[in-house]
C-alpha cells in the first residue's frame, strides 16, 4: 500500500500546520515530486549523509526530518556543496525529503509533549504558549423562516469554526419588534404598524480577520433593510499549543535524582547531561523545551517550576540566570531532547498507511568523549 506524495504532505501540515512555525523558519516539502508514490518512510533529527545513504539503502520514498536542511541562508544547491550534495542524492534516488521544525516543537503531540511524556511529566501545558486567533461573538436576529439562509452564508465568510469543528452556532426564539417609520422598506410588516416577529437569535463566533466579509454576508442574506446584530470582541487568551512544556512529577526528588532519571529515560548522546543547581534541592514542578532553550529560562522563572531542561546552554547564560534566581537548570543536550518526537512522527505515518521508522544512530555532531 501507498499514498500519493501530495496526501502525506497534506497529513503532516494537518498534524504540524505550518502556520505554527516561526518566520525565520523553514519547513515543509524541501524536494520530491507530489505526484510520486510513498510506501515507505524514514524519520530523523538531521538530515546527515548516513540517514541519506540508510533511505537510499532501504528504498525509502520519504524522508521526515525535524530539523530543516535548508534552514540557513542557501544561494546555491549545486552538487559540490555539502547541502547540494546530499539533496541530488536524494532527487537521483527518488526520495523526498520533509521537515516539521517549530512547528512540531509547539503543537501538541509534538517534540514538548513527547520529550514530557519521556520523563514521566503530567498535567503539561505551554511553557510559551500562543496567543489564540482573536475571535468576534456575533449576535444576530433573524426571522424564524430565514434562519437557516443566514446562518450558512455567515459560515461561508468563515464564521462558526471552533478548533476541528465547523458550522457551529448557538439559536434560542424570541419576539422581535419593530415599527417601521414612513422611509422604510420592512420585509415584514407596514409602514406606522408596530410589528412582532418570531425571530432567532443566532450566536456564532468568527476570526476578528473575517469581520467584513462576514458582515457583508450577513447583511446580503439577511431578509430585513437593517438587520439587528451585535458583534462582540472577545479577550484573547492563551492556547494549548506553544513552545516548551510545564508539568509535574509523579512524585518529587531530589535534583540528583532527577538528572539520573532524565539520564535513564533519555537516547543517550555521547555526552552527558550535565545541571546547575542545589543537587539536593527538591525537584517536582519541571519546565522542558527540546533543542536550544536558553531564550526560554526567563519564562521558567516566570513559571516558578523546580528544573527546567533543555538543550546547548552557554556557560554565562546559565550563570546570569543562576544569579537572578533562575531555577535550577539542566542540559540533556539537542538531539537528545528533540528524538523522542521520532517515534510519534513515525507511529503516525504508519497509522496513515505510510509505514516508517527511525533512524536510531545518535545524529549529535558531538561523538567523541575521553575513553
Amino acid at each position: 500500500m501507498s499514498r500519493d506524495l501530495a496526501e502525506v504532505v497534506d497529513a503532516l501540515d494537518r498534524a504540524y500546520p505550518p502556520r505554527l512555525a516561526e518566520s525565520w523558519d523553514a519547513v515543509g516539502l524541501v524536494c520530491g515530486d507530489p505526484a510520486d508514490p510513498v510506501a515507505s518512510v524514514l524519520v530523523c533529527v538531521d538530515v546527515t549523509d548516513a540517514v541519506v545513504d540508510q533511505a537510499l539503502a532501504d528504498g525509502v520514498d520519504l524522508i521526515v526530518a525535524h530539523h530543516p536542511l535548508l534552514l540557513r541562508g542557501v544561494e546555491t544547491v549545486a552538487a559540490n556543496t555539502a547541502k547540494g550534495r546530499l539533496l541530488h542524492r536524494l532527487i537521483k534516488g527518488g526520495c523526498a525529503l520533509y521537515s516539521a521544525h517549530t512547528n512540531a516543537d509547539k503543537v501538541r503531540g509534538g517534540v514538548s509533549d513527547a520529550l514530557a511524556d519521556a520523563l514521566g511529566l503530567h498535567r503539561c501545558v505551554p511553557l510559551a504558549p500562543e496567543p489564540t486567533v482573536p475571535l468576534d461573538k456575533w449576535v444576530v436576529m433573524v426571522p424564524e423562516g430565514n434562519a437557516e439562509q443566514v446562518a450558512e452564508a455567515m459560515f461561508r465568510a468563515g464564521a462558526g469554526a471552533l478548533g476541528d469543528y465547523r458550522d457551529c452556532m448557538w439559536s434560542v426564539v424570541g419576539t422581535g419588534q419593530y415599527l417601521p417609520m414612513d422611509r422604510a422598506q420592512p420585509a415584514i410588516g407596514a409602514i406606522g404598524a408596530l410589528t412582532r416577529v418570531d425571530e432567532e437569535r443566532l450566536e456564532m463566533v468568527a476570526p476578528k480577520s473575517a469581520r467584513a466579509a462576514v458582515l457583508a454576508a450577513l447583511r446580503d442574506a439577511h431578509p430585513y433593510e437593517e438587520p439587528a446584530f451585535d458583534v462582540f470582541a472577545q479577550v484573547a487568551l492563551d492556547s494549548d499549543i506553544g513552545l516548551g512544556r510545564v508539568g509535574r512529577l509523579a512524585a518529587p526528588m531530589s535534583l540528583r535524582e532527577f538528572v539520573t532519571h532524565a539520564a535513564a529515560v533519555l537516547p543517550q548522546a555521547a555526552w552527558p547531561i550535565r545541571a546547575a543547581g542545589d543537587p539536593d534541592a527538591t525537584v517536582q514542578t519541571v519546565a522542558v523545551c527540546g533543542g536550544a532553550g536558553d531564550s526560554l529560562i526567563g519564562a521558567a522563572t516566570a513559571a516558578g517550576v523546580d528544573v527546567y531542561l533543555t538543550g546547548d546552554l552557554r556557560h554565562h547564560v546559565v550563570d546570569e540566570a543562576l544569579r537572578a534566581g533562575s531555577p535550577a537548570l539542566v542540559d540533556a543536550g539537542h538531539w537528545a531532547t528533540e528524538f523522542p518526537w521520532c517515534a510519534g512522527a513515525a507511529e503516525l505515518l504508519t497509522e496513515f498507511g505510510c509505514p516508517a521508522t527511525v533512524f536510531q544512530p545518535s545524529t549529535d555532531p558531538f561523538n567523541v568523549v575521553p575513553s
